[in-house]
């Protein structure tokens, strides 16, 4: 049909070309950031980072807030920029925003992220996560909460400012009224980020001359040690909050907790469990966990606790072939895979752990299984343990399929906000 076909070469014609690559939007000024259509779809869908390699080009003189356009030039929003770091772009908005309008949306989203935790902490829980980076569009800042102790870390590039730090210690002592604010950024995430010395006094402290360094707080009733001045990063594992209370409704009988830390899983074990062993490689972890121990010693009346310091992989290699037995396992270890070209040795070593704890728990017992490491997916989390249950000879029944607590909310767009992965089950 000759007259249909010349319609629609008509139309074609009168198609806006779009722009040239090179060339931005008329109300687009410099600087700015042309990132990759692979990134730029991943920013239409819901992501806020833009890794190095998907960078095109900076035009002019790059600031710590960077406009960001596709290669077409339209304008996808407003980002926090970093030279040194991998991931080169964290969008705080979607609108092309100024640093006053920045500043303003910092404060009212730190407001929102803290009010939220507000109704999580109690008598029973004073400690949690106050501000989780990417989950409350606040990318790079982290704070937790221990008592009337306040941590903050901010790990991207555009924040480490003292007007950044001041904003963020004003609103957090407006909303909480802590005893002390401390920033604490982990040293390797500062190395790679390449950012500066974090203060070395308190952001904020109620007693100036004798600032509050080290607290108590209280987990699910029972009590922790928090020491900002030692040498762990954090006081707890706040994230397992809940899926400690989980696992010691199901626990009984002997109980042993891999990779204890502190422990967190161990205490809470006690409430049911007569007797509980904590296994953990850190002797001063375990000096802690000691300590925290003698604070609950009125609650935990009726059960005994062990501490012993070991290379989980060599014990528990060790007592599986022995013919060691225990009613409740737990293995809780650190990341395994820090990196996607990880995964695969990560995957070995979940395995391996779980089938020399399978093999030693007796019939009916109780296997608490996690994982930490956001580049093991559930999927394949859940798909190790299946193969291990298999390799051991064991039935494992799935109970509770579980993930951080919830002052670690997920980000349905952003799968590294799902890290967390704990598995309940019942092995026969």
């Amino acid at each position: 049909m000759p007259g249909r076909n010349a319609a629609k070469q008509e139309r074609r014609s009168q198609k806006p070309r779009p722009a040239s690559p090179t060339s931005l939007q008329p109300e687009f000024e410099d600087p700015a950031a042309v990132i990759s259509r692979r990134a730029a779809d991943r920013i239409r869908a819901g992501h806020l980072w833009v890794y190095q390699s998907d960078v095109e080009r900076i035009i002019g003189e790059p600031s710590a807030l960077l406009p960001v356009v596709d290669q077409r030039g339209i304008p996808l929003g407003t980002a926090l920029f970093s030279s040194a770091s991998q991931i080169a772009l964290r969008f705080v908005s979607t609108d092309l925003i100024n640093h006053e309008q920045w500043l303003d949306l910092l404060r009212a989203r730190l407001q929102a992220a803290v009010r939220m935790r507000l109704p999580m902490l109690s008598t029973e829980t004073s400690a949690c996560r106050l501000v989780f980076s990417e989950a409350d569009a606040l990318p790079g800042i982290v704070a937790d909460k221990y008592g009337n102790l306040v941590i903050l870390q901010l790990l991207a590039k555009g924040l480490d400012t003292d007007e950044t730090r001041s904003l963020v210690a004003d609103v957090l002592r407006e909303e909480l009224s802590p005893k002390t604010i401390i920033e604490r950024s982990d040293p390797r995430i500062r190395e790679l980020e390449q950012l500066g010395q974090p203060p070395t006094s308190p952001l904020y402290a109620a007693g100036a001359e004798a600032p509050l360094l080290s607290t108590t707080f209280q987990l699910n009733r029972l009590t922790f040690h928090y020491d900002a001045g030692a040498g762990q990063k954090t006081g707890a594992f706040l994230d397992q909050r809940e899926n400690y209370a989980a696992a010691a409704r199901y626990a009984h009988g002997e109980a042993l907790d891999v990779c204890t830390y502190q422990g967190g899983f161990a205490l809470h074990l006690a409430q049911s469990c007569p007797r509980v062993t904590g296994v953990d490689i850190s002797r001063s972890a375990l000096e802690v966990a000691e300590k925290n121990l003698a604070a609950n010693a009125s609650k935990l009346q009726g059960s005994t606790v062990d501490w012993m310091e070991a290379n989980a992989f060599d014990l528990l290699r060790d007592w599986s072939t022995s013919g060691a037995a225990y009613d409740s396992i737990v293995l809780d270890p650190p990341a395994f895979a820090k990196s996607k070209r990880a995964v695969e040795g990560a995957l070995r070593g979940y395995k391996e752990l779980n089938l020399r704890a399978l093999k030693m728990l007796r019939p009916g017992g109780t296997l608490v299984t996690c994982s930490c490491s956001h580049h093991v997916s559930p999927a394949d989390f859940q798909e190790v343990v299946a193969a291990a249950a298999g390799d051991a000879g064991r039935r494992v029944r799935l109970i509770e399929r579980r993930g951080a607590a919830a002052d670690h909310p997920v980000i349905l767009t952003i799968p590294e906000t799902e890290y967390l992965k704990c598995l309940i089950c019942n092995v026969d």
